[in-house]
């Protein structure tokens, strides 16, 4: 009932305070962390950024649209000099022989020419029009279209990198609680050991049964258990910050790890674990890939710019203009026309200055750093996937020795503490055997965070974390 109570009270704590209790499998704590990481949701911000820049390059393909239109009213109007001349006036009377007043023919050697002002625009007008464009061939358009499904996987490669990172840091973040909140545990029922030794023996002394001696030196070994309980403490906390961290939760919340250790499902997983290395399981080499077609393709795009760019296009346009005091054709003070056109429009580079031939040379010298970067990637996965099975290797050897070692001295301290209570062995043997021990303890638990970092460690070299 008082642990109820107890239980209770602490849920209440962490309601009010907005604390969350967690509990997570290894697998529940990886979606978590690939759920909150800051830089996975950016990079799969960026998939749709370059899924919507897919889209913008589409649509350069496609027929253009568009409508214009002006209104325009002449508060002064433009006006142009104007020849005049009543020369054909004088033609006609010269050749129907009028004289003048005085008798005499009238010829066209009197007709007269000036210069006036006119203006052929009307006050109001207005034009409005559409067009079309349809691009039939652009090389670089179409390398675009070409190269839509790389760009868009090269994004893609990003965000696995960064997933792969999360999975293995989570992992290896989770491993460290849960090792050191069991080698807490074993240290915890030590040190409810070593109190109980140290009072029987207290009890002891006061009956002249042992000597002070053996008093302060169980006193000692209690000491130097209480700091390695701090320690061990310290170290969960630490950990667990980090493992927070890792899962992009409050520092508030609790976690409670569910996850067992259990060593003999820890050496049948590392047996299923023997696989050959394919590069393309690597989520670093797949993303190179697809940076080397990439490359590719803008090779190809500077060699086709030396094609010309083709596109057809349509114009309709309706113009009018207003004059109060024209009448054209009975239309009345509006005159208004449509025009049509319609045309190809070619445009051929014909020298640039070398610029596309030296484009396209550092293009391929950067597909060749590519290439280089390819061979030595997959250089560095073989002696990562060779240094893990080593590792991996080494370190389930040590965890079998280390247990056999903690078992043992488990078994001599547990032998020697019978021998001393009754009466046939020495408190320096007893205070001996448990130092023994607790080295034993901490040698085995750090040889099973290093098994468990070294299967990490190795389903990493081969892709499969």
């Amino acid at each position: 009932m008082r642990s109820q109570i107890i239980l209770f009270f602490t849920l209440m704590a962490f309601g009010v305070f907005g604390q969350q209790i967690r509990s997570l499998t290894l697998n529940e704590a990886v979606e978590t962390a690939l759920k909150n990481a800051i830089e996975i949701q950016n990079l799969k911000l960026d998939e749709d950024i370059q899924n919507a820049q897919n889209n913008e390059i589409k649509g350069t393909a496609l027929p253009q649209i568009s409508a214009d239109g002006q209104l325009t009213y002449y508060t002064n109007l433009p006006q142009i000099p104007f020849p005049t001349s009543d020369f054909s006036v004088y033609q006609v009377l010269e050749r129907e022989g009028v004289r003048d007043a005085d008798g005499a023919s009238i010829g066209v050697d009197k007709a007269t020419r000036g210069i006036q002002a006119v203006s052929f625009v009307a006050p109001l007008n207005y034009q409005f029009g559409l067009s079309v464009q349809q691009l039939l061939y652009q090389p670089d358009v179409f390398i675009a279209l070409k190269a839509r499904e790389s760009v868009l996987e090269l994004a893609r490669g990003n965000t696995a990198v960064a997933v792969d990172k999360v999975k293995e840091s989570v992992q290896k973040a989770y491993y460290s609680v849960l090792v050191a909140q069991n080698q807490k545990s074993v240290i915890d029922a030590n040190m409810q050991r070593l109190e109980k030794l140290s009072f029987e023996m207290g009890q002891m002394f006061k009956n002249g049964f042992v000597e002070k001696l053996d008093v302060d030196k169980i006193s000692v070994t209690l000491n130097n258990t209480k700091t390695a309980q701090n320690q061990i403490n310290n170290g969960i906390a630490i950990n667990l910050a980090v493992l927070k961290n890792a899962l992009g939760i409050s520092q508030n919340d609790s976690i409670i790890l569910t996850d067992p250790l259990d060593v003999a499902t820890l050496q049948s997983d590392i047996v299923k674990l023997e696989q050959e290395v394919k590069y393309q399981n690597r989520s670093e080499y797949k993303l190179l890939e697809t940076t080397k077609i990439l490359q590719e393709l803008d090779i190809k795009r500077f060699k086709l710019a030396y094609l010309p760019t083709v596109a057809a296009f349509y114009q309709l346009q309706r113009s009018g203009q207003r004059n109060e005091i024209n009448d054209v054709n009975g239309s009345g003070p509006w005159f208004s026309f449509n025009t049509g056109l319609i045309g190809l429009s070619v445009n051929q580079p014909i020298y640039d200055g070398g610029q596309k031939k030296n484009k396209i040379q550092q293009a391929k010298l950067k597909l060749q750093k590519i290439d280089n970067n390819i061979i030595q990637l997959s250089r560095f996965i073989d002696m990562e996937n060779s240094i893990a099975k080593i590792s991996l290797t080494n370190a389930v050897l040590n965890l079998e020795v280390q247990k056999r070692n903690m078992e043992l001295a488990e078994s001599v301290f547990n032998s020697t503490t019978k021998k001393y209570q009754s009466g046939l062995g020495s408190s320096f043997e007893v205070i001996q055997t448990d130092t023994e021990l607790q080295r034993a303890n901490g040698s085995y638990f750090q040889a099973l965070y290093d098994a468990y970092i070294a299967k990490v460690n190795y389903l990493k070299s081969i892709g499969k974390l």
